[in-house]
């Protein structure tokens, strides 16, 4: 039987690790599963656990208030270096680019543990952008002995890289599986609905509005590249779109950060409500996204996974961001970079708001990222 110790620690993460874990249940009789997580993302990690019904094995704890890179790295190579130890997996699996993923992939090698990455192979080919996920990817990439790559594209970046094709496994994306997952618990259970719907309207939007026929545009924002005048310039366009299109409701769940919510309240002001279809709201729990997302009719973000799962919801998603490593949305015509433009923002929102053949264009589009077996095809890998 093998261990295999799948290591995570931030909401994007969990999310795309979560459906994993869940299908290592399915092949308990092969598989010792263990789950570590780091915590550097706190109460949204948890918040992913809880819908998932997920309870680690191992719990780093990582988040302090102001922590920043050295710390979060540090204290991840540390805390790993006693789990492995302890739990002596097999393999451990890491996802994406994040710093737990990079310093857990870390303290693998350091103890000579196989390394698999899921998530595997995207490249925007620029260490800086987006900073510092890039070469958090790069260094997994280098660690990794077994790469699961969401599509063809991100296959081709690893063999040019001089990756073995025999360690490579095109699976698609596991945030198509957990899309999959919580779009049929909603369907299935009216429950789910009405807590959806009871913590969006604590948070501060109520769904009945975009029930009624009010088009919504649904934004997120977190990146580090963003900081300072990116996100200015970006919280000002969001203003003049909010004054320029009254009948349309723009949503935006506010990430944590300081650095996300100060442009807010200096472009704003310290009102939640400076316009009547204007909602900065508390951030969301993964349900209440999803169901939002649903709801919505443009995604406005500067994030990497809803560039994956919004097309599979049939809705177009404009990217705040210069370079993408998913440029298969963008060839596929899902997705549209904007950058933290003004002008391109405007522009770009008012087009699909505005001609409805363009939109038609974007929402049509086929999601480049999968099926939604994704998890079970890396189980068959490791099963080899």
């Amino acid at each position: 039987m093998k261990k295999i110790l799948l290591v995570f620690g931030t909401r994007p993460e969990a999310i795309k690790m979560a459906p994993l874990v869940k299908e290592f249940e399915k092949h308990l009789s092969e598989f010792e599963r263990v789950v570590c997580v780091t915590g550097q993302h706190r109460e949204m990690l948890d918040q992913v656990l809880r819908i998932f019904d997920i309870k680690p094995d191992h719990d780093l704890n990582i988040m302090t208030p102001g922590q920043d890179l050295y710390d979060v790295t540090v204290k991840v190579l540390l805390g790993m270096r006693d789990v492995l130890k302890k739990v002596s997996p097999d393999v451990v699996l890491v996802h994406g680019d994040t710093t737990t993923s990079t310093a857990a992939a870390l303290a693998a090698f350091y103890q000579r543990i196989p390394v698999g990455h899921v998530e595997a192979g995207l490249r925007t080919h620029d260490i800086y952008s987006p900073w510092p996920e890039e070469m958090n990817r790069q260094i997994t990439g280098r660690i990794a002995a077994f790469n699961f790559s969401p599509t063809q594209l991100s296959r081709r970046n690893l063999l040019a890289e001089g990756v073995p094709e025999d360690r490579i496994f095109v699976t698609g994306n596991t945030v198509i599986d957990a899309l999959h997952l919580v779009t049929e618990r909603i369907k299935e259970n009216p429950e789910f609905v009405g807590i959806a719907e009871r913590k969006l309207i604590e948070a501060g939007y109520d769904p009945a509005r975009a029930a009624s026929g009010r088009r919504l545009v649904l934004i997120t924002g977190h990146r580090r590249e963003n900081f300072g005048e990116g996100f200015l310039n970006i919280c000002k366009a969001i203003k003049d779109l909010n004054m320029k299109y009254p009948e349309v409701d723009f949503v935006y769940p506010m990430h944590l950060n300081p650095n996300v919510r100060k442009p807010i309240a200096e472009v704003f002001g310290d009102s939640r409500r400076p316009a009547s279809n204007m909602f900065f709201i508390e951030p969301l729990e993964y349900l209440e996204f999803v169901y939002l997302m649903e709801k919505s009719f443009i995604v406005l973000t500067d994030s990497g996974g809803i560039q994956e799962e919004a097309p599979g919801l049939g809705k177009p998603v404009l990217v705040m961001r210069d370079t993408t490593e998913r440029p298969e949305a963008v060839e596929a015509g899902t997705v549209k970079l904007v950058g933290a433009d003004y002008n391109k923002i405007l522009d770009e929102v008012s087009r699909l708001l505005d001609d409805p053949e363009e939109y038609r264009k974007m929402s049509g589009a086929v999601n480049p990222y999968g099926d939604g077996n994704a998890c079970s095809r890396i189980v068959s890998a490791l099963s080899l």
